[in-house]
């Protein structure tokens, strides 16, 4: 079930903290739950996405992108993720969630969150987002102006870049099916 009591939380947190430029970074501060936690005892892998998911919903809020989307009646939508797992969170350990926007290109903004126990990473993914209407995927930089965003466009990291390039290799659709 989604977090619904955690993301209230967040939202009225957002508004003590108050809005973010577009390119601003939002941490948030979360606990890891007994309902959270897998066999293993420590947070499931699924319900890490989904604090991922609220760093980025309460950022989208703060940067005003919630607004710019129902203001045009567009969607946002997923379209990639690469996770890194490093530490375990394990049950009652606090950590903090760090969102931040890294960039764009003609069809996709890219998001670069963490999650840390103190000083240590625990969780690093980096996700692909596009804004989307009845025709497809929204440009960026129409999305950016919606949004009262004119300064210039950052570069996107090297980084980003090679993992970017490294996707697009990746076969689509994927060539088992699992049928056969």
């Amino acid at each position: 079930m989604y977090p619904l009591v955690r993301l209230a939380k967040e939202y009225i947190l957002a508004r003590q903290k108050g809005p973010l430029p577009p390119l601003g970074t939002h941490v948030s501060h979360h606990r890891c739950w007994p309902q959270d936690i897998d066999l293993f005892m420590e947070m499931n892998n699924g319900r890490i996405l989904t604090i991922l998911d609220l760093g980025r919903t309460t950022l989208a809020h703060r940067v005003g992108l919630l607004r710019a989307l129902q203001r045009n009646k567009w969607g946002l939508t997923m379209a990639g993720v690469s996770v890194r797992y490093r530490k375990r969170i394990r049950p009652f350990v606090k950590f903090r969630v760090v969102s931040k926007p890294v960039g764009w290109d003609h069809r996709f903004m890219y998001l670069d969150q963490s999650i840390w126990i103190g000083d240590e990473c625990a969780v690093q993914a980096l996700y692909r987002s596009a804004a989307t209407d009845k025709n497809g995927i929204v440009a960026p930089d129409r999305l950016f102006a919606a949004m009262g965003f004119t300064e210039t466009q950052p570069a996107l990291p090297d980084w980003v870049k090679a993992w970017i390039d490294a996707d697009a290799t990746r076969p689509w659709p994927p060539t088992d099916n699992g049928l056969s």
